[in-house]
């Protein structure tokens, strides 16, 4: 038993520092999504964290200021959902096998 234990030891210690190589990766990694048809375009990391707004000119009329809003909320909602969608991607890779379906664990 003991061998088992110590083969399971490792094994945790090897997804832990895969788990931080991945999260120190995230941080170079990007979405970029859309609302308007294209008009506002919002970019986010791995990290959740909004990088850049993207607005086209001919949507910037201060008549329409309310509708420009909307669609910068939409854009970034968007982008940072499909950040979080992709930074739980990369670390499902990681814990494959080792994370039972269905036990949610926060981080995982």
């Amino acid at each position: 038993m003991k061998g088992g234990m110590q083969g399971m030891l490792k094994q945790v210690q090897k997804m832990q520092a895969e788990m931080q190589r991945v999260q120190g990766e995230l941080g170079n990694m990007t979405v970029i999504e859309e609302a308007g048809g294209g008009m506002i375009k919002a970019k986010a990391n791995g990290m959740k964290e909004l990088i850049s707004i993207e607005i086209d000119p001919q949507v910037i009329n201060s008549e329409e200021k309310e509708i420009l809003e909307d669609l910068v909320v939409a854009a970034v909602n968007k982008a940072l959902q499909s950040a979080n969608k992709m930074a739980e991607d990369e670390m499902a890779k990681v814990t494959k096998g080792m994370i039972p379906p269905g036990l949610n664990i926060p981080g995982f």
